[in-house]
């Protein structure tokens, strides 16, 4: 029995805690082109509304579609034009500010190849790489990071959450941290769990040490757990830790992190409402990461991509259902920015995907391929057989990196 507690402590202690750490970071070796990379992926679990985000306010038949909860871009709560055809949610206004530095740009009507509308499947799909859903153990972020070229890069996987998420799942090193997990453990009651497992464990004592280190890099004054902190201000939260610890000399250069919460099948709202304050916060970690990153901001890439898009028009309950056809985002000093790329569909009943979702024009996997490929230095033979099996019809994305 003593020996069963003894595995189960262990096992707790090092998957769940929040200075837990998976794997050692190692030290990260500059690109041969004297760049600096980092890319972060943020998956909005629960379908984003693409329509709602970045909306097609050029296209006829928009506003009737989305009724209610369609942007205008005249009168109170205004949605700021990107170009002469889409504008941006009005709680986006760092990414406006991006976007117009041409540090951000917009992918729209994008899809994974997943055509049903599960959640679950819809997400396993995004996050393994794969053509359709399965019991995969591997994502495609962390099969990216074993085919980096030999000896242009070293890099480690930064997991932010209670658990990794499935995209950055496999054999690729990873180091994991989360700000939720035992956030009232003292600095002396930490200290006495590596002494007690020093002697007993000493790969666990090892572990727990660097996974102090982490936290105290991460978590300032300004991360400490504050009462009635909500989703929006959260998000901020998470991605000023992430940034920090990308920011290290020896720190990861890779990094993965989901936000729940965007299935908004009612009381969406519009300029204003819960999708709003949802964005607000997807905004302001955009801006924690930029600030948190320094100077290293010009070699980086964030991107934020869903499973699937939102139905075109609204239900009755002022919400959309689930979809096909989105958009993805992203912002960092190495985008080429100040751009909405778009092979537009159109949103007449004729042009709705089974008549009723936004039809995708372009696959998401060409805009994952485009970052790897340019900004991380993969080949494309990697990437259409190991990283995304099977992708060879999906090319990568040209001209998305500086």
């Amino acid at each position: 029995m003593g020996i069963d507690l003894f595995t189960s402590r262990r096992r707790l202690l090092l998957g769940g805690a929040s200075f837990a750490a998976w794997a050692y970071l190692p030290k990260f070796a500059r690109a041969a082109d004297h760049r600096d990379p980092r890319l972060v992926v943020m998956i909005l679990r629960g379908a984003l509304d693409g329509l709602a985000t970045v909306a097609p306010v050029g296209d006829p038949d928009y506003a009737g579609l989305h009724g209610s909860i369609a942007l205008s871009t005249s009168g109170p709560h205004a949605a700021p034009m990107l170009d002469g055809f889409f504008a941006l949610h009005p709680s986006m206004p760092e990414f406006a500010r991006l976007y117009r530095n041409k540090q951000a740009a917009v992918i729209h009507a994008v899809a994974t190849p997943y055509r049903d509308r599960s959640h679950f499947d819809g997400q396993d799909v995004l996050e393994s790489g794969f053509a359709g859903p399965g019991r995969v153990q591997s994502g495609w972020l962390n099969r990216a990071l074993q085919a980096l070229p030999r000896g242009e890069r070293v890099m480690s996987g930064l997991a932010i959450g209670p658990t990794t998420p499935l995209v950055l799942r496999g054999a690729a090193s990873t180091v994991g941290w989360s700000p939720a997990a035992l956030p009232q453990a003292a600095d002396d009651t930490a200290s006495r769990l590596v002494a007690l497992y020093q002697h007993q464990d000493p790969a666990l004592a090892s572990a727990l040490s660097q996974g102090l280190k982490l936290d105290k890099v991460a978590l300032g004054d300004d991360m400490k757990p504050k009462p009635g902190v909500n989703g929006a201000a959260a998000m901020r939260l998470v991605a000023r830790g992430a940034a920090k610890l990308m920011a290290a000399d020896d720190g990861p250069r890779v990094a993965a992190l989901a936000f729940d919460g965007w299935d908004t099948h009612a009381n969406e709202g519009g300029p204003v409402g819960r999708l709003a304050q949802l964005l607000g916060g997807l905004d302001g970690a955009f801006a924690e990461f930029e600030t948190g990153l320094g100077d290293n901001w010009r070699d980086t890439i964030v991107v934020a991509a869903t499973e699937f898009g939102r139905t075109a028009r609204i239900n009755g309950t002022d919400g959309t259902d689930h979809g096909t056809g989105t958009m993805a985002l992203l912002a960092g000093g190495a985008v080429n920015g100040g751009r909405v790329i778009a092979d537009w569909p159109g949103l007449s009943a004729g042009r709705l995907y089974e008549g009723r979702d936004l039809a995708p024009t372009t696959d998401l996997r060409s805009v994952f391929k485009g970052v790897l490929r340019d900004h991380l230095g993969l080949g494309e033979a990697a990437l259409a057989e190991t990283v995304f099996p099977d992708s060879t019809s999906a090319r990568p994305i040209k001209g998305l990196i500086v």
